[in-house]
């Protein structure tokens, strides 16, 4: 019968020998992460950001707030007016919502009027991220999207306080209409530093094999 390690030493003393035991390595090489990994993920991000903002800008804007015209009198709602609007117009639209229809819009803010923003802002960030390399213009860059999500989800307050106000003043018109222009113009520059960002990023240098 073999005899175990403890009996040898016993036997033998100093000269007893012990079989060594190795341990296997813990880490297997075969899952290193790589760079070429790491973009392969970003871009799948990326690809599910950009396909959820524009099923939601659709929902929410081409979808969603268009049907609401049909409870206002064929009023478009002040999500929709690019130019913005004024204290007659807040009126009128005040005038032909009630209770319900308002309680609609205020639905469609806190559901869809928020995911909007939050998943473009997001996507936004890591395009950005992810093919500009200066650092200072990066960060200028992200500045973009980061108020386009502040603009926009303020927008959505201030519009549902003018609305449900019994007589608004000038001064909550104005800054809804003001949140409202901003964030249709800080929607059209993030498109133009996204498109900015891809071109820098086909422009860097390839890394050597």
């Amino acid at each position: 019968m073999a005899k175990t390690p403890a009996q040898r030493i016993k036997k033998h003393g100093s000269r007893a020998a012990v079989p060594q035991h190795h341990l296997p390595p813990v880490v297997n090489p075969t899952t290193a992460r790589t760079p070429q990994k790491a973009q392969s993920n970003s871009n799948l991000i990326l690809i599910a950001g950009v396909v959820a903002s524009l099923f939601l800008f659709w929902y929410l804007h081409l979808l969603t707030l268009d049907q609401l015209r049909q409870l206002s009198g064929g009023l478009a709602m002040p999500d929709s007016l690019i130019g913005g609007f004024d204290p007659s117009y807040v009126g009128t639209l005040q005038a032909a919502m009630d209770a319900d229809a308002l309680g609609q819009l205020n639905y469609v803010h806190k559901t869809a009027g928020t995911l909007f923003p939050l998943i473009f802002g997001f996507t936004w960030l890591l395009l950005i991220g992810t093919n500009v390399g200066r650092k200072a213009l990066r960060w200028a860059l992200w500045a973009l999207p980061l108020l386009f999500v502040v603009v926009r989800l303020w927008a959505n307050v201030a519009i549902d306080g003018m609305l449900g106000a019994e007589t608004p003043d000038a001064g909550q018109v104005a800054l809804a209409s003001g949140l409202t222009v901003a964030g249709w113009v800080l929607l059209v520059l993030n498109l133009l530093a996204g498109a900015a960002a891809v071109v820098l990023g086909t422009r860097k240098p390839k890394a050597a094999s």
